[in-house]
């Protein structure tokens, strides 16, 4: 396979108030990957056909032999900095499925099918622009807020009322060759961004709260309850997205017991939150379960050192995909951790703050730490993006043309890692 970028002559411009993006031309040839964009374009149509093609000339990059170290079972080493071509088209490959979640989701307020699935599960992939991954839809995903609303607001439109909403799904690796190719039955869970009225006000939520079943004391794992409630609220006949996961994970367990099997876990904003959640409680609840691994864009943050130290210890991978000018990856609350005075254990930490900011934010519960292995993306560093709004920072479609790197040897930009491991200090890439 082999990456095309096709751009108009001229230097390297990016016009916010026409929206519109221009750049040298050239042509850059990567392996596994065939994009084409071409400018003069709106900034919604630049990447409004950004997809990966298989190249019918070349054959796919064989992973068969080194599928756990593109997931994660060594941290990544030596794949970030550079990027590694295949590791760049795997992040790709996996934000796709993201992608599929936005597609299909109907995101009119005005329709009667607001927050739910526009295709079926046998057409979500096909119809949402995505007919190549060879995987197979198994279960839709929704997830329920825990907010309790006055009956009042039962009475008014019917998007701010909206308790439970489909957020995204199952598919399970179904081609042999592709299965061949990846060296095991993948499945990925995909999980989308915040769209209805009472994700956003879970997302506000931003205090910390204890995980159900968690022992009770000074290092227990605590996450942020909007996140927690959105994971595990039910309503009614409606079960909560943690049972729907489970559910389906045991039976994919159960199905596929005598064939090796990786779970990729993969979402947006919200979705890299409830990811992460979701990982966490998968090797809880599945002792025996296969690799799980955590490919986030544009997370916020999770929960605290402690839960930072469950998922290192459980064995989960988490690479969370970091666009620097990004401020929801910068939220909620604070990072209090000393890189140099880690301690061993996980128990404690030395804040590098003054003491009474500390003992504040311990005290309201907003003590945060970061998860997994990072890979710091900038879009200032894009001759597309330099002044794009904070908005556009966010988007999904930024994340993904941030992470095919550079473009032109005129206009280029790099894709820098940051590293974070126990026990070690942060490593600038």
């Amino acid at each position: 396979m082999r990456l095309s970028i096709t751009k108009s002559s001229g230097p390297c411009t990016s016009n916010i108030a026409t929206q519109q993006v221009t750049c040298s031309v050239t042509r850059y040839k990567r392996k596994n990957l065939n994009i084409k964009i071409h400018s003069p374009k709106t900034w919604e149509n630049l990447f409004s056909d950004y997809n990966i093609t298989r190249n019918p000339a070349s054959a796919p990059v064989n992973l068969s032999k080194k599928w756990m170290d593109y997931q994660g079972i060594k941290n990544w080493e030596g794949l970030l900095d550079p990027l590694d071509d295949n590791l760049r088209h795997e992040i790709i490959r996996y934000g796709q499925f993201v992608e599929a979640t936005y597609r299909s989701c109907d995101f009119d307020p005005s329709s009667s099918s607001y927050a739910t699935c526009r295709y079926s599960k046998r057409k979500l992939l096909d119809q949402s622009g995505f007919r190549d991954t060879r995987y197979r839809v198994t279960k839709n995903l929704s997830a329920t807020s825990g907010i309790h609303l006055p009956r009042w607001i039962h009475k008014g439109p019917r998007w701010m009322a909206v308790q439970s909403s489909w957020i995204g799904y199952i598919a399970v690796c179904n081609d042999k060759q592709e299965i061949s190719r990846l060296g095991r039955r993948d499945v990925v869970i995909a999980l989308r961004g915040t769209a209805t009225c009472l994700e956003w006000l879970e997302n506000l939520r931003a205090t910390l709260t204890p995980l159900p079943n968690a022992k009770s004391s000074y290092n227990s794992p605590m996450v942020e309850s909007g996140f927690l409630s959105l994971y595990t609220s039910s309503m009614g006949t409606r079960p909560s997205l943690q049972k729907l996961i489970r559910e389906e994970i045991s039976r994919i367990l159960q199905t596929y017991s005598n064939e090796p099997l990786s779970f990729t876990i993969t979402g947006h904003s919200l979705g890299a939150a409830l990811a992460t959640l979701a990982a966490y409680d998968i090797k809880e609840t599945f002792k025996n379960s296969p690799l799980v691994t955590v490919i986030s864009f544009a997370g916020p943050r999770v929960g605290n050192w402690s839960f930072r130290c469950h998922l290192d210890n459980q064995g989960t991978k988490v690479l969370r995909i970091v666009n620097s000018d990004d401020l929801i990856t910068k939220v909620p609350g604070f990072v209090l951790v000393n890189n140099e005075e880690m301690t061993s254990d996980c128990d404690r930490y030395t804040g590098n703050y003054p003491s009474w900011i500390q003992r504040l934010v311990e005290d309201r519960q907003w003590a945060y730490a970061d998860v997994g292995c990072e890979l710091r993306l900038r879009s200032r560093d894009s001759p597309y993006l330099n002044g794009i709004n904070m908005a556009t920072c966010h988007d999904l479609k930024t994340y993904l043309h941030l992470v095919n790197g550079f473009v032109s040897s005129n206009c280029p930009f790099r894709v820098t890692a940051r590293k974070i491991m126990n026990n070690k200090r942060l490593v600038n890439c």
